[in-house]
């Protein structure tokens, strides 16, 4: 607690309006200091008021949140408010809809990849085609308990499907519909999934991805593999494709079956810590993980951020640019939204279609709060992202948080945080960071190092799916005693945190610890340079070396003055220590559909190891080759 400053500085930040704090949810730095002590020194009360604006079946009998970090006292486990029972689908829909009276409220503005290609969905009209999904799925014999594969485009049938599964306690796993087969087949497997659900095909952009010809493949390759699926659910789509390849032992229509469903569908009451759903992200080994969430404490806790973070208030209209089959979508386009009766928009199309510069060229003087997640935001665009699209307007959340974390940990709250431009400022509630050094031991004021959390809150994942070992060695064996993000992170002098990158990327370097986002940072502001990655290879003297990939502006030839250009900067900006070993040019960089460079494949490709693992999120795989074919000479 000592960690959080008393009050926020009041020089080199930026400020929200005033007009924002006279109605914000936290209006002040003091009111946030005031909420988080409460959130730390008393979860149950804290928590207690926010699970009050949600029904439950039955009350939870032992402590709010139990928990255990420590590796060296037992198994690793974390329970929210055990023994209590709810239905996270009753909560969003049922309660929004009977106890708001909300049941005319717009829930999304669907918009399609065509201009023109959209629908208005109402709260009533969600829950009546959940339901009547939630008894097709009983029909084909799901029940609570089992996982349900989906594999579809940005679509408003792709909520109603795993609302529908939240409904009967079936457990959702969604996979990203530009996924391959083989990605979709081993996520499918992992899970044990006895059905899946996806749609003929999509338009992403100009692009046509035909959805059922990978997704019976992926089936084949399950097969294949001595593992089964019974049955798949097609969505009928694209209307002017005619021709869509089709098993009649296996595949069955949505259209069909959903034309004769009731709309009456009762909740099954499940256990706080029952699951809610998998979604895979990938591990360092390569090999995806299926991060595990519950139904309560995930609940609590993407209600609350969304709430808060983005100062949600019941006439707004929200839209998040994220794709359902990440965790953004789940926690910030279905689950928290909804759990608030908020107004989205849903986007099946890409921002870049069919014009690439259309989003600045409509008025933007609605726009009350800007949000931003992925890589950590550069100050420079973090300037023109507030300058630019929030017209130097609106604040900035700029917020860290992960797959395993069900919603943000680290973010600013719109009007009670200066913004420090590349900050993520400071912690949400119930979450307690501290930064260890490389010997576990944590450090004071102005630092950096590994950053960890001490506690949980009610949204941690609860396990790796089927695999709790690797949960516990991923997160838990490196630092006992504290969950382990597997980022860097830096304090400054007023207490602002900033994330400088995966741990791997932290390089130690003949006993110093160097953050590769520094480095990258330092080699961005040479004017020849658009973009840049650093990764550690080994060094049999120093222990890891500094292995740079560069990415030059347009018309920019690379060559030895410009690497000692580049050299004598990084040294001079960070000191001789953190000199790069090796610049490679790189006319791209292997990067994620979500746009994350993928510096567990640079690590590779600097240490000429061709066993790639699972590259199945890349979105350009002819990169790879190239990266390996210009590789430096030296570097063996």
């Amino acid at each position: 607690l000592q960690m959080i400053p008393d009050k926020a500085p009041g020089e080199d930040v930026l400020h929200a309006s005033g007009d924002l704090k006279k109605e914000a949810h936290v209006p002040s730095f003091e009111k946030y200091k005031e909420l988080y002590i409460r959130s730390v020194e008393s979860p149950e009360e804290f928590w207690g008021d926010v699970a009050k604006d949600f029904f439950w079946k039955t009350k939870y009998t032992g402590k709010f949140l139990d928990y255990n970090f420590d590796v060296t006292k037992g198994e690793i486990f974390v329970k929210c408010m055990e023994g209590a029972t709810t239905n996270i689908c009753y909560n969003v829909l049922d309660r929004n809809i009977y106890e708001r009276k909300l049941g005319d409220k717009v829930a999304f503005y669907w918009e399609g990849n065509e201009p023109g290609d959209e629908k208005t969905v109402a709260y009533r009209e969600l829950l009546q085609q959940v339901c009547k999904f939630a008894n097709v799925l009983k029909s084909q014999g799901v029940k609570k308990g089992d996982r349900v594969s989906i594999y579809m485009p940005m679509v408003v049938e792709l909520v109603v499907a795993m609302l529908a599964c939240a409904r009967i306690g079936a457990v959702h796993s969604i996979v990203f519909a530009g996924f391959s087969a083989e990605s979709l087949c081993e996520r499918i497997i992992d899970s044990q999934c006895c059905i899946l659900i996806t749609a003929d095909g999509f338009y992403r952009g100009d692009k046509l991805i035909n959805l059922k010809l990978i997704a019976d493949e992926a089936l084949q390759k399950c097969r294949d593999k001595s593992f089964t699926v019974e049955k798949c659910i097609m969505l009928k789509h694209l209307t002017k494709e005619d021709e869509v390849p089709w098993n009649p032992e296996v595949d069955l229509c949505w259209h069909s079956l959903i034309g004769g469903a009731s709309e009456e569908c009762e909740p099954v009451w499940c256990d706080s810590e029952d699951p809610l759903f998998i979604l895979y992200t990938s591990g360092s080994t390569g090999k995806p993980k299926g991060v595990l969430h519950t139904v309560s404490g995930y609940m609590l806790y993407t209600a609350a951020t969304f709430k808060m973070v983005f100062d949600y208030h019941s006439d707004d209209v929200y839209w998040c640019t994220a794709d359902i089959g990440w965790i953004t979508g789940h926690s910030y386009i279905t689950y928290g939204p909804l759990a608030n009766g908020a107004t989205s928009v849903l986007f099946e199309g890409l921002p870049t279609y069919p014009d690439v510069i259309w989003c600045l060229l409509y008025k933007r003087t609605s726009l009350k709060i800007l949000g931003t997640v992925g890589e950590p935001i550069n100050p420079e665009a973090w300037q023109w992202y507030y300058s630019v699209v929030g017209e130097k307007r609106c604040p900035v959340v700029d917020t860290f948080w992960q797959t395993e974390t069900g919603g943000h940990v680290m973010t600013p709250l719109p009007a009670a945080t200066p913004m420090k431009p590349g900050s993520a400022t400071f912690p949400f509630f119930g979450v307690v960071p501290a930064i260890l050094n490389e010997s576990g031991e944590e450090l004071e004021g102005p630092s950096e190092g590994y950053l960890v959390f001490k506690q949980p809150w009610p949204g941690v994942m609860r396990t790796v799916y089927g695999n709790h070992e690797r949960f516990e060695t991923t997160y838990f064996k490196k630092f006992p005693g504290f969950y382990v993000t597997g980022d860097g992170c830096r304090r400054d002098k007023d207490g602002y945190y900033w994330i400088t990158g995966r741990i791997d990327d932290m390089l130690n370097v003949s006993g110093h610890l160097l953050s590769t986002a520094e480095v990258e940072s330092a080699l961005v502001e040479h004017e020849a340079v658009a973009e840049a990655a650093v990764v550690g290879r080994p060094h049999p003297v120093k222990g890891e070396s500094l292995y740079c990939f560069v990415t030059l502006n347009d018309g920019i030839n690379y060559n030895q003055k410009l690497e000692g250009e580049l050299k004598k900067q990084v040294r001079e900006k960070i000191g001789a220590i953190a000199t790069p070993d090796y610049i490679q040019n790189a006319p791209s960089l292997p990067k994620t559909r979500s746009g994350k460079i993928m510096r567990r494949v640079l690590r590779k490709i600097a240490c000429n190891e061709r066993d790639l693992g699972d590259v199945s999120t890349l979105a350009d795989s002819s990169v790879i080759e190239q990266l390996f074919d210009n590789r430096c000479c030296t570097a063996v």
